[in-house]
């Protein structure tokens, strides 16, 4: 009786295994079924785009920008751009947009939103336009500009403007406003689900300009960062900061942070730059507090919500410069203004700004890995009008007039850091590109090498489809 018992037992224990077994088949053939059609359908979007007159996402140039990028010393360049002109097949229309991975596939999530985000933006500002048609009844006697303060945060804190103190916003920036908002949200949402990227512990930053005639709209999510070259009232070439550079260390994202159990502080090797730390593990240490992807720590206050803000542009205005923190840890708005400005042809510009702080890279910080960099330089008025020809002594005399002065000017006064100190320059741009090659300097003065992520948490499959869909509204609310 026993034996037949036990007999029976494991025929049932044997029948189970082969059921889970068999599960577990399926259900691999299932994931590899979807990541297939994944793959054919990203495939076919990816060659749509590379058909498409007016876009260009690798080195080269086009009538009104150009982009470049360089591969560091850190390994797979990270680093990701995009230029689109005739934009939603408006001709005074033009997109923007750097992406800067990070962690192990931060490549592949930055190319991911680069193909895919413009995209989105696109169909989802044809949907508002087309609910703003269905309402045109309700909403005509709205379509006036409205007048708002510069000092005015609406939108859940999202919404910005960056111009003189009262600005008029057109009809055209609430649909884009609101397309931004759904794209970038779709967007983070895909990710998590992507069958053939692990975004559990990467992510991308994204900086973007659209310009519509003489308006521009501005997302931001991350530390990559998007400034203006323009020329004052007496026809001084100056740097208008767009973005806001959004680390942990802002006293609105860390508060949000810490609302969601996150926890935000500075390793004592490098006391000037906050992280995102799990509040049971000292990782992942990510130095931003937007970002898409990086699941791991969505659950904790991290989050892809863009701030958006606008801009009218004048006739003072010359160009913009979008670019990751490769460029920006080693050089100043000013500096970047000026080594566009003096740039030969307005085809090499971008490639000028990139070999200058890779230059700067390697004899600054000669220990420290060379950071990816990319640049788009979006120019607003004919090259041939902006003047090539500064020399470095005239970079030099400009930029020592403005040492001292708050870099940034008056986007970062309205944002104090917390724990932040500046560090005095010490060396002005020309100092650093007329250094000689085996010149030495320390590695400490400045700041130092910044990574965008320090450790990656250890967690498990399951821990890892937990984290990844969200507890609660981490997100901020737009009422």
């Amino acid at each position: 009786m026993g034996s037949c018992l036990s007999t029976t037992q494991q025929a049932v224990a044997a029948g189970n295994i082969r059921k889970r077994a068999k599960g577990r088949r399926q259900r691999q053939k299932e994931l590899r079924r979807e990541a297939m059609e994944t793959l054919t359908l990203e495939a076919k979007n990816d060659a749509l785009l590379a058909s498409l007159p007016g876009r260009i996402c690798s080195n080269g140039a086009s009538n009104v920008a150009c982009i470049y990028t360089q591969q560091g010393r850190k390994g797979t360049n990270q680093d990701a751009m995009v230029v689109w002109e005739d934009f939603a097949s408006m001709e005074d229309t033009v997109y923007c947009g750097v992406y800067d991975g990070h962690g192990p596939y931060g490549h592949l999530v930055a190319r991911r939103v680069r193909d895919s985000l413009p995209s989105k933006l696109l169909h989802y500002w044809q949907e508002e336009l087309a609910a703003i048609k269905d309402n045109s009844k309700e909403s005509e006697s709205d379509d006036s500009a409205e007048l708002c303060d510069t000092a005015e945060m609406d939108r859940g804190s999202n919404v910005s403007n960056h111009n003189d103190e009262v600005v008029r916003k057109p009809p055209m920036f609430q649909p884009w406003m609101e397309a931004h908002l759904t794209a970038y949200r779709v967007m983070d949402k895909e990710l998590r689900s992507h069958p053939l990227i692990d975004c559990f512990c990467s992510g991308t930053t994204a900086v973007t300009v659209l310009k519509q005639g003489k308006h521009l709209v501005i997302g931001n999510v991350g530390d990559s960062r998007a400034i203006m070259g323009t020329r004052d009232e007496n026809g001084v070439l100056k740097a208008i900061q767009l973005t806001v550079d959004l680390k942990p260390n802002l006293p609105q994202e860390a508060d949000r942070i810490r609302e969601y159990k996150g926890r935000v502080f500075a390793l004592g090797d490098e006391p000037e730059v906050f992280r995102v730390w799990l509040p049971f593990d000292d990782s992942p240490g990510l130095a931003m507090a937007r970002a898409f992807g990086d699941f791991c720590l969505k659950d904790y206050g991290v989050i892809s919500v863009p701030e958006i803000s606008y801009r009218q542009l004048t006739d003072r205005d010359l160009f913009i410069v979008l670019a990751s923190d490769g460029i920006w840890d080693v050089l100043s708005n000013d500096e970047v203004v000026h080594i566009i400005a003096s740039a030969p042809t307005h085809s090499t510009a971008a490639q000028a700004l990139v070999e200058s702080a890779v230059r700067v890279w390697r004899l600054k910080y000669p220990t420290s890995k060379v950071d990816d960099c990319a640049v788009v330089c979006l120019y607003l008025d004919d090259p041939a009008l902006i003047s090539r020809h500064l020399s470095r002594a005239d970079i030099s005399s400009v930029l020592s007039e403005d040492e001292g002065a708050a870099e940034g000017g008056e986007i970062l006064n309205e944002r104090k850091e917390m724990g932040g100190n500046e560090t005095q320059k010490k060396n002005s741009l020309a100092d650093w590109l007329d250094a000689e090659e085996d010149q030495e300097w320390s590695a400490l003065e400045g700041v130092t090498r910044v990574n965008s992520l320090l450790n990656l948490p250890r967690f498990t499959a399951a821990d890892k489809r937990a984290a990844g869909t969200p507890k609660g509204p981490v997100t901020m609310k737009i009422e």
